[in-house]
């Protein structure tokens, strides 16, 4: 028959949890006050060109949308240059054609050194290479063969602007792009997916 514990066993035992629980948030205080966080969500719509094509103003435009929260970490800041390196995640939910959910990750550049900065903050972001999973094969992935592929390659480009009195929110525009690499990940035929986004981030 189990006895009950005493009240100063019980108040030990809450001491030291209370004891380990602060020895661990201090260091964690420490990372968190020097890390360089921001969390957000963009929404957007399909287009059947790659980001170049976008540019030079082809892009066609289907009832296909993508809802995303992204949060980035910055990984080194130059000392001398507004250039820095950022880690990019996503997960999203696309809906329209099909319904399946994404996730990917990416390192990226941002370059924050423009002349007009005084007005208007602005930076810059490119990710070539990353890594992009679905759920499922999405129909307007699929080559002349009907093959496709959950992995692909994940690229973005983005323009992000906020004010320069107070640059913690930020609002951007983002080129969402998944690929092949010219058929380097698979000889499916198909471009991959594209969408124009637009989203708002904050930083912490």
């Amino acid at each position: 028959m189990k006895t009950p514990e005493s009240s100063q066993s019980v108040g030990s035992r809450r001491n030291l949890y209370c004891s380990l629980v602060a020895a661990l948030a201090l260091p964690l205080s420490a990372i968190a006050a020097e890390s360089d966080w921001s969390i957000g969500t963009y929404a957007g719509k399909y287009y059947d060109t790659e980001p170049a094509g976008f540019t030079q103003g082809r892009a066609n435009y289907l009832e296909h949308y993508l809802v995303a929260v992204t949060a980035k970490k910055t990984l080194w800041q130059s000392a001398t240059l507004p250039l820095s390196l950022e880690l990019d995640g996503m997960l999203g939910l696309q809906n329209g054609v099909a319904t399946l959910g994404e996730v990917a990750v990416a390192p990226a550049l941002r370059w924050s050194g423009f002349p007009w900065n005084n007005t208007v903050h602005t930076s810059f972001s490119a990710a070539p290479f990353g890594i992009s999973y679905t759920t499922s094969v999405s129909p307007l992935e699929l080559g002349k063969d009907g093959k496709g592929s959950r992995f692909l390659n994940w690229l973005f480009l983005e323009v992000a602007l906020s004010r320069p009195q107070d640059k913690s929110t930020e609002v951007f525009m983002r080129l969402h792009h998944r690929c092949s690499v010219y058929d380097l990940l698979n000889n499916y035929g198909a471009n991959g997916e594209d969408f124009v986004a637009f989203g708002v981030r904050r930083r912490f």
